[in-house]
């Protein structure tokens, strides 16, 4: 869906640079790269730079930036093209395990604000800085999240998890995971990120559960996981609202 954008785009001077979050490098991301043979420049972050340099606290995020390389929007939502058709439940197939199914449930209920930001982005393409979606520097910044000392201290202790896990200390990362959720509770990513390196190689979809899989709550590392945690706040909140 991305690569027809940006096909659609690309004429008029824009490009697209995919960026995939995941401390497991390739290993985590290239599968999905490959299956989408885009055209675009299609990047594997496993430090997360993004979230660190630019605020990115969940998926899919976006930063548009101009032809002189200035940030024109911060890290906000970026919800995939508009469909012809509204967005229903899926058809799950038989058999399909009760909490994969109970996920795609809630996440058929997360907001869809793809009609007003792609408007938005195809302004911005037609007019560039004339376009009233594109902020000033100073707008940016205004718009930007903020970054306090207890936020700095997520990242560091994010950034040594990551590196732990890289080691192969899991045990060890899962201590500094935990920290960085508790001090920086708004980055969905850092929480996916670690629930996602739970997954059981031996259950079907195991690494897309991010939660306990049936009968092992007691063994779950954390204090949530994805299907408790968007209950909890409620999936039209999963994403905030996209601002003009």
């Amino acid at each position: 869906m991305w690569q027809a954008l940006r096909q659609q785009l690309h004429p008029q001077g824009v490009e697209f640079v995919a960026v995939g979050l995941d401390t497991r490098g390739a290993e985590g991301c290239s599968t999905f790269i490959e299956a989408a043979a885009p055209q675009h420049p299609s990047l594997i972050d496993q430090k997360h730079v993004m979230a660190e340099l630019f605020g990115v606290i969940n998926i899919p995020s976006s930063i548009w930036v101009n032809e002189e390389g200035m940030i024109v929007r911060p890290a906000e939502v970026a919800p995939a093209p508009p469909k012809d058709k509204p967005r229903q439940s899926p058809q799950l197939p038989p058999g399909t395990p009760a909490r994969l199914a109970s996920m795609m449930q809630e996440a058929a209920k997360i907001r869809d604000d793809s009609i007003p930001y792609h408007a938005a982005l195809l302004d911005w393409v037609e007019k560039g800085s004339a376009s009233a979606f594109a902020m000033s520097p100073d707008q940016v910044i205004e718009r930007s999240r903020p970054r306090n000392q207890n936020i700095s201290k997520g990242h560091a202790h994010f950034e040594l998890a990551a590196h732990l896990e890289k080691l192969g200390h899991h045990k060890a990362a899962i201590t500094h995971f935990r920290a960085a959720h508790s001090l920086v509770p708004d980055s969905w990513t850092f929480r996916r990120q670690a629930w996602s390196l739970e997954g059981d190689a031996n259950v079907p979809f195991g690494r897309f559960w991010q939660g306990p899989a049936d009968g092992s709550a007691e063994q779950w590392p954390y204090e949530g996981d994805w299907l408790s945690d968007i209950r909890a706040v409620g999936a039209e909140n999963y994403n905030d609202a996209w601002v003009p």
